[in-house]
């Protein structure tokens, strides 16, 4: 049986804490920003936390 492969998307976009939660970047970041408030746009740095529902498709999309 060979191995599984890790998917290159999912790796991209997803990082698992030292916890085992995995984080997600924040959407709405990418483009029409000018039509957003300065105080949106703050907000919206930084990650999430993945729901609980997709975690575990994502966990095997990282090879976990």
């Amino acid at each position: 049986m060979p191995k599984m492969k890790t998917h290159k998307g999912a790796k991209s976009r997803f990082k698992v804490s030292p916890t085992g939660k995995i984080r997600r970047r924040q959407q709405g970041l990418n483009h029409f920003l000018g039509k957003k408030p300065s105080k949106q746009k703050r907000r919206l740095t930084g990650t999430a936390v993945v729901d609980k529902s997709d975690a575990k498709r994502i966990r095997r999309m990282l090879g976990q």
